[in-house]
């Protein structure tokens, strides 16, 4: 496994994030030894959609308000229908997001995590995969839409569903460890 213990990754997120989607990603990125922050449009702390209930709550490292894209080296953004629906209607999110793809920084999204990506406007021509039920809004978005398991566009990692996950940490560790792509 890549060694990261020199690279700060941020994930974005709401509350109503997929858990799995976002503690999977977490520990595999700390075990590869990055610097991981939770931020988010609120404080304190947000809760976690398990499956078909609320799940756990976990700390926010910091608010949206006061992140910047240029102290982070990549960015992950988990699944969940809550969390990437109201993300993409914070334009503050957006304009985090959309740094990292202007910047050819490693993005990573899981299964609804693309959505928030709809709304940078940067997908044209981009190839990409997400949960099946985004395909069409992805593909009016201008992006090559495949049904696999992880895709990867010059530094842009995603996957469909949790059981994706080994492949989806795998991909992401490699693209942040090869860092910026131009």
């Amino acid at each position: 496994m890549a060694d990261l213990s020199n690279k700060k990754v941020a994930i974005l997120t709401e509350e109503g994030f997929e858990q799995v989607e976002l503690t999977s990603p977490k520990e595999a990125l700390e075990a590869a030894g990055a610097t991981v922050h939770i931020i988010s449009p609120k404080s304190g702390k947000i809760k976690a959609w398990d499956k078909t209930d609320w799940g756990i709550e976990i700390d926010v490292d910091k608010e949206l308000s006061s992140a910047s894209p240029d102290d982070y080296d990549a960015l992950m953004l988990p699944g969940g229908v809550l969390n990437p629906d109201k993300l993409r209607q914070n334009k503050d999110a957006v304009a985090f997001a959309s740094a990292f793809l202007d910047e050819g920084k490693p993005l990573a999204a899981i299964c609804h995590g693309p959505q928030l990506l709809i709304e940078t406007g940067m997908l044209q021509g981009r190839r990409i995969t997400s949960y099946p039920s985004l395909q069409t809004d992805l593909k009016n978005a201008g992006a090559d839409w495949v049904d696999e398991e992880v895709v990867t566009d010059n530094g842009l990692v995603t996957s469909r569903t949790p059981d994706d996950l080994p492949a989806f940490n795998k991909k992401m560790i490699e693209e942040i460890a090869e860092g910026v792509h131009a």
